[in-house]
């Protein structure tokens, strides 16, 4: 089939290069010069397992080409994606100027049926904004009687696992419009996706306005896991018990599962924060609270300043004099996405409080660099106090603490003889929960984990610091 996905990012990408593996001529087109520049040159522009070798497998066999051209890549379709940013504005909302402003564009170039899907996840009531948009457009050409269907069909992609998550789907939702172009629109979506329901059915059929709440619901709920189980790990601490026992043994339910119910630092990345600020939104705009949401949202803005509340429990509130190596930076392993990642709230505290902070990331090194100057004002090479480290070890050169942020599967296993040799007190902050308190204690190491039996012992505050006030703003960042 002929397709186009309109958005080089994250998703369009994935899905534009899946799309073409699956034998499909796909044309992904983007505004972005520079980004589509390096994608005809072979590169890849955003970190994910695996894409790199099928995007230049499918570019090589010519049935993936990336273009600026938006009328060449609708004229080109029988399906078009739409597959740009949703960004959150201020009051949570999503901003879907990108998407409406393509809605726009694909009117004024199409000149025969089209089926346009809805990629990117989106609020209810999108689908059919898109659908007034592109009349709008072909009125203005003098082509009313120009037929289409706008389908929604949100991606369900797991960063650091997008190829197998869209190449192995556990289920496919599309969302159809009412009469004969729905009835088209099925008839080629049924096409497009047959290769993943040769062996089981994976489609879910159901309107447009179903579709696109699913996504959000399912986000939510993932992230109220996710929060549910940081409380019960602040409990846990509280009364002595173990959360990763308590996780294996409520995870065991079948009627729970084991998926999202690792305690932590908060979560973040693309979807989660977004979608979950969307949706509580959407339910005001129609009277309605989203309680339950809400409070989710509200455990993972306290969740993601844990760590640093126990460092300044341990050292004391004022941190100046005090050397610490955080190891990961991305929001999860296998990406370099910074968006709303805990470290982004965890270091600049650290900073502020006046640290030295050592920082490493197999990935997102430059990512994180240019998230951080955005957090901190200036340039992160004018903050002294700062360092971008290569490899685990170097961040744990003469350190009092070590803070884990993410969970790469290179700090599972670390050398632990040769880190108490390069720290200088051998304190860890484990907010991935990697590793075993009984080993770290017979290692001689003070550690503590997220809900794993209390404090550390032997905490330094107030015995380092005699009496420091907090410092509520004083402390410089930068030189």
């Amino acid at each position: 089939m002929k397709i186009a996905v309109v958005g080089a990012g994250y998703v369009g990408l994935v899905a534009a290069t899946c799309l073409a593996e699956l034998g499909n001529d796909v044309v992904c087109v983007d505004r972005d010069h520079g980004r589509i520049a390096v994608l005809k040159a072979g590169g890849v522009p955003i970190f994910e397992p695996g894409l790199e070798d099928l995007l230049q497998r499918n570019r090589l066999a010519e049935r993936l080409r990336f273009t600026t051209a938006m009328a060449m890549a609708v004229r080109h379709a029988e399906v078009v994606f739409i597959a740009v940013g949703t960004p959150p504005q201020e009051d949570g909302s999503a901003d879907l100027q990108h998407v409406l402003a393509v809605a726009a564009q694909i009117g004024q170039h199409m000149n025969d049926f089209k089926v346009v899907v809805n990629k990117s996840t989106v609020p209810v009531g999108t689908g059919a904004r898109v659908e007034q948009v592109l009349r709008q457009a072909l009125a203005g050409r003098g082509l009313e009687a120009l037929d289409f269907a706008v389908v929604s069909n949100p991606e369900f992609l797991k960063e650091g696992a997008a190829i197998d998550d869209f190449m192995h789907p556990d289920r496919i939702v599309i969302g159809l419009p009412p009469g004969s172009a729905g009835d088209a629109a099925r008839r080629l979506m049924t096409r497009l996706y047959a290769p993943f329901n040769r062996h089981h059915e994976r489609s879910l059929w159901m309107d447009v306005a179903s579709a696109e709440m699913t996504k959000y619901a399912a986000n939510a709920m993932l992230a109220t896991r996710i929060s549910f189980m940081n409380e019960m790990a602040h409990l846990a601490d509280a009364l002595g018990a173990d959360i990763d026992a308590v996780r294996r043994g409520i995870g065991s339910d079948s009627r729970i599962g084991h998926s999202f119910l690792y305690a932590g630092t908060g979560y973040g990345g693309s979807c989660f924060p977004k979608d979950t600020r969307a949706l509580v939104h959407a339910a005001s705009a129609h009277g309605l609270r989203m309680r339950i949401v809400e409070a989710t949202e509200a455990v993972n803005r306290t969740q993601k300043q844990v760590l640093v509340d126990r460092v300044c429990a341990h050292f004391g509130p004022d941190l100046r004099g005090l050397r610490l190596g955080v190891w990961g930076l991305a929001f999860k392993p296998n990406t370099d996405d910074m968006r709303d990642a805990p470290s982004r709230q965890v270091i600049p505290e650290l900073l502020r409080r006046g640290a030295e902070v050592l920082v490493h990331d197999p990935v997102a090194l430059n990512e994180a660099q240019r998230a951080l100057s955005a957090d901190l004002g200036c340039p992160v090479n004018e903050v002294r106090a700062l360092s971008f480290v290569d490899s685990p070890q170097d961040a744990l050169a003469g350190v009092d603490a070590l803070l884990v942020l993410t969970e790469w599967k290179c700090f599972h296993n670390p050398d632990f003889d040769a880190m108490a040799r390069s720290m200088r007190r051998r304190v860890i902050f484990d907010g991935r929960n990697l590793y075993d308190p009984a080993l770290m204690d017979a290692l001689g190491f003070v550690y503590q984990g997220i809900g794993r039996r209390g404090g550390l012992r032997e905490p330094l505050w107030p015995m380092l610091v005699p009496h420091v006030a907090d410092p509520e703003h004083g402390v410089p960042v930068h030189s």
